[in-house]
């Protein structure tokens, strides 16, 4: 028997087209429920129920239960990541699935990846706060520096209680449009969170595109200046 991580035990979850398109659709970070992700898969409700119980078992989505309901979401942040990574690897190989359409040039512009910002936007927001120094980019490792939690105070961040919680301060995402990082983590979640607080942008119903408001805008790429 060989030994070491079972990958092909996930690369059997992930790579069935159904299974695939659910986890994709929770890449938006909202919880969603069997009869959703059944449409979002492609296949009757009975088939979607058969498929979220293997991604279950997986540990790649978790359930929630809220009433007389019950919810699917991606299992934490990890999973959101390892699913970008290999949409990264698909699109640089040409491994597409559609025809570009109307709507990839908004998410390539800006969208969620779980819970933070990715697309350009995402990508030019980490690569300001590095140019700045607000964030210490060291291979693949991200730290905010002092002078970051300084700049992020004037934002609203309070970076001491994003430091109280167990997940990672600061994470670098790999997007697969940009085929560049971007920040997820505790901040990257916390910045995109301030953004729709403040009405500078909001989702778009039945997409991870995240669409800037005309001022939103103006405030965004003034706060995250582009990196020559």
């Amino acid at each position: 028997m060989k030994e070491g991580p079972d990958i092909a035990q996930i690369g059997a979850l992930i790579g069935d087209p159904a299974r695939a398109n659910m986890l994709t659709a929770l890449m938006g970070g909202k919880a969603l429920t069997a009869t959703e992700l059944a449409g979002a898969g492609g296949v009757t409700l009975q088939t979607a129920s058969a498929h979220l119980a293997k991604l279950e078992a997986g540990q790649l989505l978790v359930q929630r239960k809220q009433g007389r309901h019950r919810y699917f979401a991606l299992a934490d942040e990890s999973v959101g990541k390892l699913l970008e990574s290999i949409m990264g690897f698909a699109a640089g190989r040409g491994h597409l699935r559609h025809r570009p359409g109307p709507k990839e040039p908004a998410l390539r512009k800006a969208r969620i990846c779980y819970d933070h910002l990715a697309g350009d936007y995402g990508v030019r927001m980490l690569d300001s706060l590095v140019a700045r120094g607000a964030i210490d980019a060291v291979g693949d490792g991200l730290a905010l520096t002092p002078a970051g939690e300084s700049q992020l105070q004037p934002m609203g961040i309070d970076v001491s209680d994003l430091r109280s919680s167990r997940r990672p301060l600061c994470r670098s995402c790999l997007d697969w449009s940009e085929r560049r990082a971007h920040l997820a983590g505790s901040l990257g979640k916390a910045l995109l969170s301030s953004f729709f607080e403040k009405g500078w942008a909001h989702r778009t119903a039945g997409s991870r595109s995240v669409v800037f408001s005309p001022e939103g805008e103006r405030q965004f790429l003034a706060l995250f200046p582009a990196v020559s």
